[in-house]
């Protein structure tokens, strides 16, 4: 597939600043780039490499400057812009033809939708419901009782354990496993005592879940993953958390139990939650933050212990100048002391 730059700009409702007559049959980043193949520009740092780059043209916005002989398409949104683009040059996505693998296994008490696929050493478990057109790429186990939705998409190695639901069209990568039991115990005589994990995790509509994540079952009710939530890679959610719909938590994010998250709210990498917290609304915890109380809707956190973002960075400022104020001080310390001598 080829266009030239015009027709891309004309697709994005951008303009172009240059020679819109080049085709383009790729995308690359802005170092890698060469001739054929168009890059973006959305973060000022890094402008600079957009001064050497081989694109024949970078997505960008109105206030990027042009260097020379580079071609820009000016655009409102250059990120979102560019997604868009690299889903036209994007390789035609992996498809998976209805049925079940000779290898699998699928009991018979289980029911599976129109178009569903069921690939290599799979196991479906008895009561288990698969919703039409869903995928089990490979190695999934899917526990009793399990309830999946329609247009899913397990990756390899996924597991499912007994009456765990999911919604439509949710995508579960490499590894995850949804309902293990909870960390739940209690000491007694000098030893743990289990405590019985007797709820289920609910994954809405919609949501992306990343390898290796856990999602851990209730103690009674439900672990909830809200519609439209995105988790990233290596992330735990411990027994009775509930996430707001369209949340964003990227890699090795620890969120312990019984917490909640609220719609919107953005978890940077490796921050973590403790237990039986509340984190509002389109708030913001910065990456490895450690969350030790509850974070007001709307509020950027940042630190250890998290705290909002502008105390954070005077407290470090304070933190920075702590040997430049221990030098003072000894220094007065010696002037009171000379001062106190008597002559």
């Amino acid at each position: 597939m080829t266009m030239t730059v015009e027709e891309i700009a004309r697709r994005l409702g951008g303009r172009v600043a240059g020679d819109g007559a080049s085709e383009i049959s790729g995308v690359a980043g802005l170092e890698e780039a060469r001739p054929g193949q168009v890059s973006f520009l959305w973060n000022p740092r890094y402008a600079r490499a957009l001064q050497n780059t081989r694109a024949s043209a970078v997505v960008a916005d109105e206030q990027t400057p042009a260097p020379a002989g580079v071609t820009l398409i000016r655009v409102k949104d250059p990120e979102a812009a560019f997604a868009e683009v690299a889903g036209w040059f994007a390789p035609p996505p992996v498809s998976f033809m209805p049925g079940i693998h000779p290898t699998a296994i699928v009991s018979p008490e289980a029911v599976l939708g129109e178009g569903v696929h069921v690939g290599p050493y799979c196991v479906v478990e008895a009561g288990a419901s698969i919703g039409a057109r869903t995928v089990l790429v490979a190695f999934c186990y899917i526990g009793h009782g399990v309830v999946l939705g329609p247009d899913g998409l397990l990756y390899p190695h996924v597991s499912v354990r007994e009456r765990c639901q999911i919604g439509a069209r949710v995508i579960i990568h490499n590894g995850v496993v949804i309902g293990s039991d909870g960390f739940g115990y209690r000491r007694r005589a000098g030893r743990w005592l289990k405590i019985p994990q007797t709820g289920i995790v609910v994954i809405e509509d919609d949501v992306e879940i990343g390898a290796n994540t856990t999602v851990d079952r209730a103690r009674f009710g439900e672990t909830r993953i809200g519609r439209g939530a995105k988790v990233d890679n290596l992330v735990q959610i411990a027994h009775n958390v509930v996430i707001g719909p369209d949340t964003a938590i990227a890699a090795q994010v620890g969120i312990a139990g019984s917490s909640h998250v609220g719609a919107r709210v953005q978890l940077g990498g490796q921050a973590g939650i403790a237990g039986h917290l509340h984190v509002g609304e389109n708030a913001v915890v910065g990456a490895q933050s450690g969350v030790t109380k509850d974070v007001a809707p709307g509020t950027y956190v940042v630190g250890f212990p998290a705290m909002p973002q502008r105390e954070a960075f005077e407290s470090h400022a304070h933190v920075k100048r702590l040997p430049e104020l221990k030098e003072r001080l000894a220094t007065l310390e010696k002037r009171v002391r000379e001062l106190e001598e008597p002559e």
